[in-house]
């Protein structure tokens, strides 16, 4: 109990000679550089949305504007056009010599003249960041139009921007018209129905267009008049707070580790230099250092604004809708280790801790031997669980007493991490099945040894593997994986280790003792927790997975072909499924919504009437010429589609605010019920790779990651994730459910192999090569 004595300031005891006061220096100072640490962070947040809040100009234009009015007033020329003389009239101060007074006036007009340009040129940017037209152009064909358009973005974009200069000048999501919402819908549903179905449904968009669809979006007009953006906020609540069902799975997501090198096996030291990473990443977050987001090759910036709860946040269970919590600063985390939990403090004496020291600090964890308390073993699983019950069992178990304490201490904590006593990753015997397992234990592990509700939860292996799981509710995976691809490359390139594979530097070995969180969990507790890892273990079983990487070709071979590397896995998607079900289903693709403020995602709905007739041409036999040219224009509608979705002219967000606001109005839709009511049989997102600068791939090829993936939306659906790496090498990660009998990732994966290669054969007939075995290559483990 040392570290519990060294966290209490003062003591006292009350003797016959009076009160005896004694005061510990060590906890007093601690408070005092914690006070400091807390005050210097307000400092620079302060600092930083001053230069924000006049982006894109600078807080040192304002004395340049000063001078330049201060220097015409002495050349007895008036720029202010009488209005510094009407400023001096009304000031408040008389006593000050007519010189001084004609200063401050002039100082006044500056001012206020400099936040009036500030302001225009604000209102020129988001004008500027308004037009999309760029994207539907022919690439390689650039219109003087736009050439001349991005000459003025990077005029009033401003120099060196910090992470959220861009946010005042993004414009709002705009909002589409019910007509034409309607009518792409139609459109993408027309290759899913026949003839008397697609009439129907056809008749029932008529009807909702003509009456109830203009009621409902004249209210919708009135929320994007005063709301940034119309959709994030009841997207982040109905969407993922207000579902009832588990989070683990079915919401939930993960990001692997390197797939080829393990730069340590010794599990304590890489924790140590990876959670060291993760606080230098916060440390440029708290002072907005991160470069704001752009589209790739462009200088169009990209929404923020997800990046403010990446850490000290936590989904917090409700009856009827969960909330997220953030606090502004943690300087600890939570370790979970053989079913106890542990804090520890990554700060002492207003410092970072070393990656040795953490090092150190998380071998005392794994060396401690003290058994879990009562209860605290599979504690985790109660977020696991449904989340009713998880909200019942933490307001009547966990609203007091010691429960409480511990409870805070996990939900305000930077991060969580999971010290796990597996080996993952591709094993010595080069199975392919090992990427299989590592995808399910990042996932859900055991159901209980994860905390879910955690903003995101580091997982470490005992052969030094790693993997992150991140709760979705906050922000979408390319958030996520920019920092994980920080944390990966600074871990490697950065920090490195020494020749026994230990983190460099030395030790405080005065450090106190992370400190176990005590726990009284009653029998009632007990028994829902033993629920709760019921729920989660029977959805974790039914998981189906299966990873595996086409290393045959690359983004580089089919842009030879001339083909969007998107497109070509879109269309390979549907050739597979088809080949797979006999059927075409309807297909989510994840587009990002970010050119807009407070932008999070577009649903590009991939099954169109260009991709089925494509696929029907191919399977049936028809010329390859004639499948070219059905595919051409099959790819050339799906980048269509993408790009509309990214410019806010998708179709899913609009009918589900739509569908929202009847909801509110308590009138019934027919058309809007059937629409909501659809299942998406085929989820797929691309992992984008971002910070390209931080390593190069070329040298260090091996430095590959395995990318990361989600459960399947559907039960009898797949959910397909895909990552293009370097310019020869796309990886998949694939679920289902084994509970339908229709679905196999297995089966379904070498599809999509084959619907691969066929399709570059098609397009590139001299290239026809083998489809290579699953093989793996040999992992390389890192000493140094």
């Amino acid at each position: 109990m040392a570290e519990a004595h060294q966290a209490v300031a003062f003591q006292f005891t009350v003797t016959p000679e009076g009160i005896d006061l004694q005061l510990s220096h060590q906890a007093l100072s601690e408070i005092y550089l914690s006070v400091v640490r807390s005050w210097k962070k307000r400092i620079i947040r302060v600092k930083n949305r001053v230069i924000s809040g006049v982006y894109p100009a600078s807080p040192s234009s304002w004395l340049f504007v000063v001078i330049a009015i201060l220097a015409t007033m002495y050349t007895r020329s008036d720029p202010s056009m009488g209005l510094i003389a009407k400023i001096q009239e009304h000031l408040p101060v008389s006593q000050i010599s007519t010189q001084c007074q004609a200063v401050v006036s002039a100082v006044v007009f500056s001012t206020m003249l400099w936040l009036l340009l500030i302001f225009t040129m604000r209102l020129c940017l988001k004008q500027l960041l308004s037009y999309h037209r760029w994207m539907f152009e022919q690439h390689g064909k650039m219109s003087t139009t736009t050439k001349i358009w991005v000459a003025l973005v990077r005029i009033f974009s401003g120099r060196k921007p910090l992470l959220y200069s861009y946010q005042g000048s993004l414009p709002n999501l705009p909002l589409p018209a019910v007509k034409d919402t309607v009518k792409r819908y139609l459109e993408s549903v027309r290759p899913l129905v026949d003839d008397a179905e697609f009439e129907r449904r056809n008749k029932l968009a008529s009807e909702f267009e003509s009456s109830l669809g203009k009621r409902l979006q004249w209210y919708l007009k009135l929320k994007a008049l005063w709301a940034s953006n119309y959709v994030s906020d009841w997207w982040e609540e109905y969407v993922y707070l207000r579902g009832r069902g588990p989070i683990m799975v079915n919401s939930n997501y993960y990001g692997m580790d390197f797939q080829y090198v393990t730069p340590t096996p010794i599990q304590a030291a890489r924790a140590g230099n990876t959670i060291h990473a993760f606080f230098l990443y916060r440390r440029k977050l708290n002072k907005e250092e991160i470069k704001p987001s752009r589209i790739p090759g462009t200088v169009i910036p990209l929404c923020s604004a997800q990046c403010e709860r990446i850490y000290n946040t936590t989904r917090i269970p409700g009856e009827e809708t969960d909330t997220v919590q953030h606090w502004e600063d943690s300087d600890y985390i939570v370790v979970y280790h053989k079913g106890r939990y542990y804090r520890l403090r990554v700060y002492q004496a207003g410092r970072l801790l070393s990656p040795r020291e953490i090092e150190f600090q998380i071998q005392r964890i794994l060396d401690d031997t003290t058994p879990p308390s009562k209860g605290e073993a599979k504690l985790g699983a109660l977020t696991a669980g449904e989340r009713i019950a998880w909200s019942k069992a933490r307001q009547k178990y966990f609203s007091s007493g010691v429960n409480k304490r511990s409870l805070d201490c996990i939900e305000r904590a930077a991060f969580f991490v999971t010290l796990d006593d597996d080996e993952r990753g591709m094993m010595a015997d080069n199975s392919p099945e090992g990427l299989d397992h590592y995808a399910k234990s990042l996932l859900h592990g055991n159901c209980y040894d994860r905390w879910f509700d955690k903003s995101f939860s580091v997982v470490y292996y005992k052969n030094g593997k790693s993997g992150i799981n991140a709760e979705h509710s906050w922000a979408d995976a390319p958030v996520v994986a920019h920092l994980w691809e920080y944390v990966l490359t600074t871990d490697s390139f950065q920090l490195g280790y020494n020749e026994e594979g230990h983190c460099k530097g030395e030790v405080d070995s005065s450090l106190p003792r992370p400190q176990k969180l005590n726990w009284e969990i009653p029998p009632e507790c007990e028994e829902q927790i033993s629920r709760s890892l019921e729920v989660a273990q029977a959805l974790a079983d039914d998981v189906d997975f299966h990873v595996f990487s086409l290393r045959d070709f690359g983004k580089g071979k089919i842009k030879k072909c001339r083909v969007s590397p998107d497109a070509f896995v879109q269309m390979a998607l549907q050739l597979a499924y088809f080949r797979d079900r006999g059927t075409f289903c309807l297909t989510y693709e994840a587009s990002m919504t970010r050119l807009f403020r407070e932008g999070r995602t577009e649903t590009v709905r991939s099954c169109s009437n260009e991709s089925s007739a494509f696929v029907r041409a191919l399977q049936g036999g028809e010329p390859a010429d004639v499948c070219r040219r059905l595919f051409r224009a099959a790819s050339e509608k799906h980048q269509q589609l993408y790009r509309m979705a990214m410019t806010g002219a998708g179709i899913d967000r609009h009918l589900f605010c739509l569908y929202l606001v009847s909801k509110y109005l308590g009138v019934e839709s027919p058309f809007l019920k059937e629409v909501l009511s659809e299942p998406w049989r085929l989820s797929t997102s691309q992992t984008p790779v971002q910070q390209v600068e931080l390593f190069d791939l070329v040298n260090h090829p091996e430095y590959i990651s395995c990318g990361g993936g989600f459960g399947p939306v559907a039960d009898d659906g797949y959910g397909v994730s895909y990552m293009f790496l370097a310019e020869n090498m796309v990886n998949f990660h694939i679920s289902c459910k084994h509970s339908c009998s229709d679905t196999d990732a297995h089966g379904f994966g070498g599809q999509i192999r084959t619907a691969l290669h066929d399709l570059l054969h098609l397009l590139d007939p001299l290239s026809r090569e083998p489809i290579k075995k699953e093989e793996s290559k040999a992992e390389v483990k890192k000493e140094k």
